[in-house]
């Protein structure tokens, strides 16, 4: 949970960068809660609980994925890949998934070498 909290923290921060494990964990939970919104949708008959969480989390998320993506040693701007049905995900989810860049790159320090992501910021 910590690492949603982080993100929540860094709102709308695309500077720097985030580790593996804190951009799954922050997905995990996203998706744990975006559920949850569901279920609650399913019961009230509305559609209003799950649109105003994927809003509210649009920022973050988008924010978070740029920061993997820098630890990777590319632009946040290949987020725009989303817009590709299937294939653009399916590149996405590859470069998610590769380890650290390592050393510093353009976009910081590596914050595996720095022992955290609150090194990162």
């Amino acid at each position: 949970m910590e690492y949603f909290t982080d993100a929540l923290k860094r709102y709308a921060d695309f500077t720097g960068r985030t580790r593996r494990k804190g951009y799954w964990m922050f997905i995990l939970f996203y998706l744990i809660f975006a559920i949850v919104a569901t279920v609650i949708d399913m019961v009230l008959g509305t559609m209003f609980v799950g649109t105003v969480y994927s809003l509210a989390l649009l920022i973050p998320s988008l924010a978070i994925g740029a920061r993997r993506l820098h630890d990777t040693g590319r632009s946040g701007w290949w987020q725009l890949l989303y817009f590709l049905p299937l294939i653009g995900f399916i590149v996405l989810i590859i470069f998610f998934v590769q380890d650290s860049q390592d050393g510093d790159n353009d976009h910081g320090p590596n914050p595996k070498e720095l022992g955290g992501e609150a090194a990162a910021a």
